[in-house]
C-alpha cells in the first residue's frame, strides 16, 4: 500500500512540475513573424502572471512550489525581480516571461509592499 501511494505521489508531483514549466508558444519565433502571443496581446502583467508563474507561486501570490510573492516589492527592485525572471533561481528556469513582458510582470512585481 505504501508503494502505491509513494508512486501515486512521485507521479503527481512530476505532472504537475511539467505542467508549471512547459507549454505555450515560442515567443520570439511569434514576434519574428509579426504575429503576437495571447501574453503580449493581453498586455496585463496580473494576466501574464496568471499564465506564467501561478502554478508555483500561487494565483494569489502566496506561494506554493514557488516563494510567496505578496510582498516581493518590499525586498528586492523591479531590476532585481527582473534578473530573477531571465535568470531564474533556485528551481525555478530562465525566461519563463521575456521581453517587454517580463518588464511588465517586473514593474508589477514591484509595486506589491
Amino acid at each position: 500500500m505504501k508503494k502505491k501511494l509513494l508512486a501515486l505521489l512521485m507521479g503527481t508531483s512530476l505532472v504537475m512540475g511539467l505542467a508549471a514549466c512547459g507549454g505555450g508558444s515560442d515567443t520570439t519565433k511569434d514576434k519574428n513573424n509579426g504575429g503576437g502571443t495571447d501574453t503580449a496581446q493581453a498586455g496585463d502583467a496580473d494576466k501574464i502572471f496568471q499564465q506564467k508563474c501561478s502554478a508555483c507561486h500561487g494565483g494569489d501570490l502566496k506561494g506554493g512550489v514557488g516563494p510567496n510573492l505578496t510582498k516581493i516589492g518590499s525586498q528586492l527592485s523591479k531590476d532585481d525581480i527582473l534578473a530573477t525572471i531571465k535568470n531564474g533561481k533556485g528551481a525555478m528556469p530562465p525566461n519563463l516571461i521575456e521581453g517587454d513582458d517580463a518588464n511588465k510582470v517586473a514593474d508589477w512585481l514591484s509595486a506589491k509592499k
